[in-house]
């Protein structure tokens, strides 16, 4: 698929995404969509997942990278393509461009975890690690562009991308034709407008909810604005919707299609996480999961059937690990304490006998004996406690404070 019209970027409509699905056949996976009875039992109507997590390279984007380099000339090809990304972007790129026998450059930060840079190159990119965040890397890569002639290649402001990945919204609606709601996570905004396209003009009934991490959340302002706008030093963990402002070309099909934005905290980004490695067996990465964080969040605000898109899988091991334990915290799973005890022999078996009789189990014990904060016949214990949740938590509070023991927090 090319656009042609010089000048300008034309709208996405019904036939380019149609256009695309074509293009992406027997490249792309028809991704499963799968039912969840705990979010179904908390929404009080059916809720799917539609797992983009378990297509080729673990995300939504080769769809969009596909059709992008798929639409470019012969000559456009010969010069090659380069990208800017951290992850997602850069692995739907590699693979786009090695199946199309073009050659491509990916540009990461420096600090990108070992695995997506691992898998990008094993999809056939070269991989340049530049900058320490990832604006620096973008214009690293626009400045490769401008000096080589490679084309470079955005990951969610431009049409063809955008009609690529909103071949997600006409399988959800083959796969699930009574859905009334779907709710997707939103960074630059490029898979939303896709599936808005798609979805808004064969079934206007249903509704579209984008989802944003609170502390990246450009589209709230941008809208109220009625233009993008960018906010400043975005943070979140759910580094697939990490992006500081709208894409000028999504932003305009958001604003007309879209129904609702809302946005989601790191908590619940956590707690969603956790809810998708549980109980459905699943790997998604935080922007994956912001979706099923929306549902938890405020579940009675979701008319049913719904599909909730999990759009990716590329999680970091070392960050699942530290998301896992936040999601354990925000879940009442996890307790930290420390308290003060009489340094006297028998003591810490005593604490941990005490813990036993509430059934909290103990994973890391600290005990320090010489402080300057401490009186001459006190230590201080930290505990890590593993826990049944919320209830549980205030339980074994409440039974250390009745054993006796001084509980600092």
């Amino acid at each position: 698929m090319s656009f042609s019209r010089p000048g300008t970027l034309p709208p996405v409509i019904l036939d380019d995404v149609r256009g695309a699905q074509k293009m992406l056949s027997g490249v792309a996976r028809i991704t499963a969509m799968e039912g969840s009875r705990y979010l179904s039992q908390l929404v009080g109507a059916p809720v799917h997942l539609k797992c983009e997590n378990l297509q080729r390279t673990g995300s939504f984007k080769l769809r969009g990278a596909y059709v992008r380099i798929a639409g470019l000339s012969q000559v456009e090809r010969a010069a090659g393509v380069v990208a800017a990304s951290a992850g997602n972007h850069a692995q739907g790129v590699a693979l786009a461009s090695s199946l199309l026998g073009v050659r491509s450059t990916v540009f990461m930060p420096a600090g990108a975890p070992l695995p997506k840079v691992a898998a990008t190159r094993q999809y056939g990119a070269e991989v340049r690690l530049q900058g320490q965040v990832i604006e620096e890397t973008l214009a690293a890569a626009q400045e490769y562009a401008h000096d080589t002639g490679a084309v470079f290649i955005h990951p969610f402001d431009h049409p063809d991308i955008i009609a690529g990945q909103g071949t997600v919204g006409l399988e959800i609606l083959e796969q699930c034709p009574e859905v009334r709601t779907i709710v997707v996570g939103m960074g630059g905004g490029g898979l939303a407008a896709g599936i808005a396209v798609a979805v808004k003009a064969l079934r206007p009934d249903v509704k579209l909810i984008g989802v944003q991490a609170e502390g990246a959340a450009a589209y709230p302002p941008s809208l109220a604005a009625g233009h993008p706008v960018s906010i400043e030093s975005p943070a979140t963990m759910a580094d697939g919707i990490k992006v500081g402002r709208p894409g000028d070309v999504p932003f305009k099909i958001i604003g007309d299609l879209v129904d609702e934005v809302r946005t989601v905290s790191e908590d619940a980004l956590a707690g969603a996480l956790l809810l998708c490695l549980e109980r459905a067996k699943l790997v998604v990465e935080p922007a994956g999961a912001s979706p099923v964080a929306a549902l938890m969040s405020d579940p009675h605000a979701f008319q049913g059937p719904v599909v909730a898109l999990l759009s990716g899988g590329n999680v970091d091991p070392l960050l699942m690990q530290r998301i896992l334990r936040h999601g354990m915290v925000a879940a009442g799973r996890y307790l930290s304490l420390r308290l003060r005890l009489t340094d006297r022999p028998g003591a810490l078996a005593a604490l941990l006998g005490a813990l036993s009789v509430v059934d909290a189990n103990v994973l890391d014990v600290s005990h320090v004996r010489t402080d300057p904060r401490l009186g001459l016949t006190e230590a201080e214990v930290e505990l890590h406690l593993e826990t049944k949740g919320p209830e549980h938590c205030e339980e074994v509070t409440a039974a250390l404070r009745e054993a006796g023991y001084t509980v600092l927090g």
